[in-house]
Formats: C-alpha cells, sequence, structure tokens
C-alpha cells in the first residue's frame, strides 16, 4: 500500500483521475446509450442544416396528391381509373419509372360491378350492363402493365387485424457475406396491393420508414426483412427498373451491411440496410399537383427522363415526416431525396469503423491532454486542447462536406474536455520518483547474495545498463498446449503444476548462482555473470541445465507415483537453450518500474536455440561460444549451424550429451568424428555418404538418446537428394 500510495503521488491524482474518467467514457461509448446516440445525431443534423446537398430538378419529380387536387377530385382514395390515367399522362410526358408511396390494398368501390350489387333502383339491364363492364383496377392494372410502374408497400410492427408479412412477389436478391436478415430491419406485417396490382407492376417495394428515437428520419432502410424475406424499398426497386437490373446485391461483412448494389450504383448503408440521406433543401420545385398533370396544366418537359413518384403532402393523409432540414416533410419526398442522392452518388455513409475510430481519436486527444498536464500550465493546457479539438472539427468538416463521410466529433471533444476539466480542476503535481526498496520483489527472481546487495545499496535500482559477457538461459515446456488441454477445466490445477515444475527448476538456477530474469507463461529466462561477476558462468549454466533435466524427472517419478502405476500420466519434458556473448545488463523500464534484465542478440539467439531443441530431438541446444567453454568439461556435439543477424559467417550449434565422464567415452569419442563427417558430406551434398555415415552416427548415438537427431538428418538427406535428381 504504501509504494501505491507513492506511485498515485508521482503520478498525479488528476491525471489518475483523468484516465479513470477516459476509461469509463470508452466504456460508455461502447455501450452506446440513448443520450450518447442524441448527442451525435443532433451533431449530424447541424452539418446536414450547415451543408445540404446540392438541389437537382433534372432527375426526379413527385405528382403531389395535395390539398388542391383533393378538393377538386374529393376525399381519398380516388377511383383507380383516375390513377389509371394518372400512369398514362405521366409516360405522355415522357417519366421514365413511376412509383407508388400509396397502396391500393382493397378493391376499388366505385367499380362498375360494385356498383351493380350496391346501387339501388336500377333496373336489371342496367345492371347487368355494369356487371360486364370492366373493373377499375383491372383498367389501372392494364396501366400498370403498359407502363414502368412499382407499386408501394407498407411494413407495420403493431400487431392487430394487420396480416401476417407475405412476400408476395419477390425481387432477386442476391447476397455477399453473411446472411443479411441478421442485421436487417425487420417487419413482421406487411400490407400490400390488389393481387391484379402487384402482377401487373414491374417491381414491388416498400415505402415504410423507421425513425430514430428522436422521431428524426436520418435513414431510410433500402432493403428490410418482411415475413423473414429480404425486400427492397421504394427507391431502391425504382431504380432497379430504372437500370433494367435483374437483382439487388446486398453485401454484407459480420459487423453489418455494408452496402446495396442495384445495376452501376453501389449505395453505402449502415449495418442494418439503412442509407443516411444528404438531405437537399426542400423544393417546390420537383412537385407537380395531381390536378395539374390530370387537366393538361403541366408545362412541356417538366416530367421528361425523369424518374417519377406518386404521393401526398395533404396534412390530412398523415405521411408528413420530421427530418433534419424540415420538421414536416411529405414521406413521398424522402424517398426522392434518397433515389437523388443514389443518383448522383452522393448519400452519406458512415461504415462501422468509424466508432473505432471515434474512441481512438476521444483516447488519443485525452491521453495527449493526461500526459502534459504535468509540464505546462492551465493555459498552454487549454490551448492546446482547443488547437486539437479545431483539427479534430477541421478533419470532421472536410470528411461530411468533401467525401460524404460521417465521423462523430462531438465524443472526442466531449471527452477529451472532460478530462481536461478533471485535470485543471484537481491541479496537477508533479513529483520525484520514489525509488524500490522492497526486498521481497526482487527475491522473485534474483540471486540471494544479490538480493542483499541491493537492499544494502538501494541506490543501485536506477535506470541504466552495462555490456558484459553473459550466458543466457532459456527453458519452456514441450507440448505444453496439450497439457494446458487437460487442465481446461481446473485452472488451479494448472497453476499448481506450473509453480511445482517451477519450484525445483528455479531453485536449480539460483543454486547455480544463476539470476532468474522472468517467468513467461511456461517458460523460465536467466543469465549468469550478472550481477556479480562469474568467471565460470558457462559452466554454471550448463550445470544447472543438466540438475534442471534431473529434477525435471525427479518431478515426473513423484507425480507417477501419486497416482499408482495403473494410471499413467503424461510426464513434463523441457527444451533448454544456452548461449554465451556480450549483453547489456541493468535496470530497464521506467522511472515508476523497473526489471534488472538482459537485453541483446546473444539473448534473441538463446531464445532462438531454446526453441530448437524440439526440431533436432535434444534436450539441450547451445551456442558456439557455449560450446568452446566448456568442452573441456561436458560432453558436447555439434548438430548444424545457423545464419545469426549481425553475422558473415554461420553460428555452429551444439547439443549437450553429458559430463565430463562421458567425454572419455570410446563410442562418444568415435561418434563426434562420425558426426563431424556426416554433416562435412551433408553440407557437401554427397548425400550417399551423408547417409552411410548417418547409420554409423546412429548406432553410436542411441546410447546417449540421440535417435530423433539423426532421424532428423535421414530425412533431410532423402529430401535433398531427392530434390537434386529432380532438378537434374
Amino acid at each position: 500500500m504504501p509504494s501505491i500510495l507513492k506511485w498515485m503521488r508521482r503520478f498525479g491524482t488528476g491525471r489518475i483521475l483523468g484516465l479513470l474518467l477516459l476509461l469509463s467514457l470508452l466504456a460508455l461509448r461502447v455501450l452506446d446509450p440513448g443520450f450518447v446516440e442524441a448527442l451525435r445525431l443532433k451533431s449530424i443534423d447541424i452539418y446536414q442544416l450547415m451543408h445540404p446537398r446540392a438541389e437537382r430538378q433534372d432527375l426526379v419529380a413527385i405528382v403531389d396528391i395535395d390539398e388542391q387536387s383533393l378538393r377538386a377530385l374529393g376525399q381519398w382514395p380516388w377511383p383507380r381509373t383516375i390513377m389509371a390515367e394518372m400512369v398514362a399522362k405521366i409516360v405522355e410526358g415522357g417519366g421514365t419509372v413511376i412509383g407508388f408511396d400509396v397502396l391500393f390494398p382493397e378493391p376499388d368501390r366505385s367499380s362498375p360491378e360494385v356498383a351493380a350489387e350496391t346501387f339501388q333502383g336500377l333496373d336489371d339491364a342496367t345492371r347487368e350492363k355494369l356487371r360486364h363492364l370492366p373493373s377499375n383496377d383491372i383498367i389501372f392494372a392494364n396501366a400498370i402493365r403498359a407502363s414502368a410502374v412499382v407499386l408501394g408497400r407498407s411494413g407495420y410492427r403493431v400487431s392487430g387485424s394487420v396480416p401476417t408479412a407475405q412476400a408476395g412477389i419477390q425481387t432477386g436478391i442476391a447476397t455477399l457475406g453473411p446472411d443479411p436478415r441478421l442485421f436487417l430491419v425487420e417487419f413482421p406485417h406487411l400490407l400490400q396491393n390488389l393481387a391484379v396490382l402487384d402482377e401487373a407492376a414491374q417491381g414491388h417495394g416498400m415505402f415504410s420508414v423507421s425513425p430514430d428515437r428522436d422521431g428524426v428520419v436520418r435513414r431510410l432502410p433500402v432493403v428490410a426483412v418482411a415475413g423473414g424475406t429480404i425486400v427492397p424499398s421504394l427507391s431502391l426497386e425504382m431504380l432497379r427498373v430504372a437500370t433494367g437490373s435483374e437483382t439487388v446485391l446486398v453485401k454484407t461483412d459480420p459487423s453489418g451491411v455494408r452496402s446495396v448494389r442495384v445495376g452501376a450504383f453501389e449505395i453505402p448503408t449502415d449495418g442494418k440496410g439503412r442509407v443516411w440521406v444528404h438531405y437537399s433543401s426542400p423544393n417546390l420545385g420537383r412537385y407537380i399537383s395531381a390536378i395539374d398533370l390530370l387537366r393538361d396544366r403541366v408545362p412541356a418537359g417538366a416530367l421528361a427522363g425523369k424518374m417519377v413518384l406518386i404521393g401526398t403532402s395533404a396534412a390530412g393523409l398523415l405521411d408528413l415526416k420530421v427530418t433534419p432540414i424540415h420538421p414536416a416533410l411529405p414521406g413521398v419526398e424522402l424517398h426522392a431525396q434518397l433515389l437523388e442522392s443514389a443518383l448522383t452518388g452522393s448519400t452519406l455513409s458512415r461504415p462501422s469503423y468509424t466508432a473505432f475510430i471515434e474512441l481512438v481519436l476521444a483516447a488519443l486527444m485525452s491521453v495527449m491532454l493526461i500526459a502534459k498536464a504535468p509540464k505546462v500550465n492551465a493555459g498552454t493546457l487549454f490551448a492546446l486542447g482547443g488547437a486539437t479539438a479545431a483539427v479534430t472539427l477541421g478533419v470532421s468538416w472536410y470528411l461530411f462536406a468533401g467525401l460524404d463521410l460521417l465521423i462523430d466529433y462531438t465524443f472526442p471533444l466531449v471527452a477529451s474536455f472532460l478530462v481536461y476539466a478533471v485535470l485543471v480542476c484537481t491541479n496537477y503535481v508533479t513529483v520525484s520518483a520514489d525509488r524500490y526498496r522492497i526486498r521481497s520483489a526482487f527475491s522473485q527472481y534474483l540471486s540471494p547474495e544479490l538480493v542483499e546487495q541491493l537492499a544494502q545499496s538501494p541506490e543501485k535500482l536506477t535506470l541504466g545498463g552495462e555490456q558484459r559477457e553473459l550466458t543466457v538461459l532459456f527453458s519452456d515446456v514441450r507440448g505444453f498446449t496439450a497439457i494446458s488441454e487437460l487442465y481446461k477445466d481446473d485452472p488451479n490445477g494448472l497453476t499448481a503444476l506450473i509453480n511445482r515444475l517451477f519450484t525445483p527448476l528455479t531453485r536449480d538456477i539460483i543454486k547455480r548462482r544463476g539470476t532468474i530474469d522472468k517467468y513467461m507463461g511456461d517458460a523460465i529466462m536467466a543469465f549468469w555473470n550478472a550481477p556479480l561477476t562469474d568467471p565460470n558462468h558457462e559452466v554454471n549454466a550448463c550445470e544447472a541445465a543438466f540438475a534442471m533435466l534431473d529434477s525435471l524427472k525427479a518431478l515426473n517419478e513423484q507425480r507417477q507415483r501419486e497416482v499408482g502405476d495403473n494410471q499413467p500420466v503424461s510426464p513434463l519434458r523441457v527444451g533448454i537453450g544456452l548461449n554465451t556473448g556480450l549483453c547489456v545488463v541493468g535496470n530497464f523500464g521506467s522511472d515508476l518500474h523497473f526489471n534488472y534484465s538482459v537485453l541483446g542478440d546473444t539473448v534473441n539467439l538463446a531464445s532462438r536455440l531454446e526453441g530448437l531443441t524440439k526440431l533436432y530431438g535434444v534436450p539441450i541446444v547451445v551456442g558456439e561460444k557455449t560450446a568452446r567453454a566448456v568442452r573441456s568439461r561436458f560432453a558436447v556435439l555439434e548438430v548444424d549451424h545457423l545464419q545469426v543477424r549481425g553475422k558473415r559467417e554461420l553460428e555452429r550449434i551444439f547439443t549437450i550429451v553429458g559430463h565430463a565422464d562421458v567425454l572419455g567415452d570410446p563410442d562418444f569419442v568415435e561418434l563426434v568424428e562420425r558426426n563431424g563427417d556426416m554433416l562435412a558430406a551433408y553440407r557437401n551434398c554427397d548425400w550417399p555418404q551423408a547417409l552411410e555415415l548417418n547409420f554409423l552416427c546412429r548406432e553410436l548415438g542411441k546410447k546417449f538418446g540421440l535417435d530423433d537427431y539423426y532421424e532428423l538428418y535421414v530425412q533431410r538427406i532423402r529430401h535433398r537428394a531427392n530434390t537434386s535428381v529432380s532438378s537434374s
């Protein structure tokens, strides 16, 4: 606890609180509660108001069932003959594709056959004539069939008398990636047109919208799910019919929907298949009153070459929507705005990765303030924060206005401002670094002599290092992944096993004047000749390696005795790499925390040698310098040579077969000679000679446990020989 308090005083209470606040804010952004989303959406609204999309009057027109038309033709719904006439007038005026933002779910009540059944006082002859006249729905269907018409559909989420969604006539939907239905907006209920009308149309699209929580329509679904089937929106279906495409391609990734492609148009979407509409200012020039169309009061060319939507702006028909640019925009204009955005390639996009960018930006801005807080005064810190905020706003604005990309600037700015407020209010104070003096902190990885020396002279615990020749050891448990699997339901048992293994191995190292550098999962790193000088560091390191193997053998035998002979246990095995060379040794880390450790290529090679023990099938692999230093005390045998960074010549590597008593063994003496001959033949590509010598070495090496090593060379020789034959 005192050390923690010292660290807190040094680091600064304000900085700690700032970091905690930052982490809390980042977690809050990941959760993305309603008020955070609302702030983000309002910032997007501001951008929309400041920079609406440029108006285009040559792409889309709206035939408006407005108040004037309702006064002239009566209340809605109108007879289908009028709708058929409207379709004909639009086609005559040069409209390319017609989309209905209205629904025709019931038969026309003004059809002749309906009049024949409902009108009182008709004579039988008149009634019979009416029955044989074509229905208004048939007349409307014929007009639809003769034109490029897309009929609308309406999705509902409310239950009641509305029938469960049935997809009916379908547009071809192709997908690329995970199933889009996992992400799309879903409507359990779907209201469609009369079958006779739907069958006549070239396309069918949903005109339902999904406002955000505040009721504002910022995004329109271009594809949705109804009755488990993917259905396109009205605007997307009009685009498909206009381009003559047969299918719509929905592209997804694991985070959701990415885009929708129809013809040559690729429309970016959010993860739920919704398009961020880049609204232009409300434009009455795109509206044509329905009564003006029917009475031929439309200027020539007003519809030529345009996609035409039929909808209503009448307040009584309840199709007015709240948008970022207008509090009561006719719903039909939303589809017109989306069509124009798609046709001009100006739809807004907010890819899934933008949230991560905003998190990183908030973290970077806040961390910069936290890092600078102790070094500058409040005014300078405020200026720094202001400059960063200005850059953030500028980049965000450029991405919106120039690239149609939505980046939320509010979260990074608000997060960094709150962190700044904490930093200023708590008046950061920088304190001097306290040196660690706790003996137990070092006893875990240093020899007892060093612990006592450091306890008496704590000033040595400062950053810095010196270059010294060391012998470095790496040890790693073989097959640790498989062992971990055996303990996947018993993590405490795995921990106990590792501790049980490391205890004797650590004791073997420290007993032979080694210094434990660190434990890395199932691995141990140690070194000799620092901090206390050890003139026999190579020999002591090798002695420790053999002691570790002996301790491991004893541990495996003890584990077997504990469970009995009838239940075999998986023996623990380790690989040990040793290397000698110049290293930088000292206290490395920061002013707040450091470790006594070593750095250098010697360390890297020692780690590499440990990894090679598995390849060569031997428990110990040592570098050339180590082997030369101990060859009079241990039985060393060359196994290969390696290319080492920084050296032009190859580095010879060795294994240690045994102690000094093996040196005089005639078999070992002959093995050293024959092994050298085999390696020479192998390196000279004399494959028959190398193979013959390998078999001889294999017989000599059996008593030294070298079967796997020579089997490796058999495979190498045969492979190289076959390769040579093939290439020739």
